[in-house]
């Protein structure tokens, strides 16, 4: 797997749109480590940074609504989220509930509300949410 200098193993390569550079990120080397490099990501504006922690066919929801299947509707997803500029603070993460190769996260946000995640191990090691649920739980 390649290394790059700076944040260690890649789990993706990707050109950034703006600046027209191949872009390596991090990967996840623990379940946990999604949520982490979601929050740096989607601070940076990073779309494709963000793309790279689903699985290419990956769901996402909010309460019970589908906003997206796979990772074209995720792109547009985020690139509308991205557009509104949000800076996200760090949440409080749940330990990740492992069996095998799957593990359920989960984090309490800011505001009280709370997501749980589907995480699988990839067959070189790294980590990608196959199933993100936004909100499973809001602050009454």
């Amino acid at each position: 797997m390649p290394r790059c200098r700076l944040f260690g193993y890649a789990d993706r390569r990707s050109v950034n749109p703006n600046f027209g550079v191949l872009l390596v990120h991090q990967s996840a080397q623990k379940p946990n480590d999604l949520e982490k490099l979601f929050i740096a990501r989607a601070n940076a504006g990073d779309v494709e940074g963000l793309v790279a922690l689903y699985e290419p066919h990956a769901i996402i929801a909010d309460g019970d609504d589908v906003i997206a299947v796979g990772s074209m509707q995720i792109r547009a997803f985020f690139t509308q989220f991205l557009a509104k500029r949000p800076q996200l603070d760090p949440s409080n993460q749940a330990p990740a509930l492992r069996s095998g190769d799957i593990a359920l996260t989960s984090s309490r946000l800011a505001n009280g509300d709370i997501t749980a995640e589907v995480a699988r191990r990839q067959p070189v090691g790294r980590w990608l949410w196959a199933v993100d649920q936004f909100v499973v739980g809001k602050k009454e």
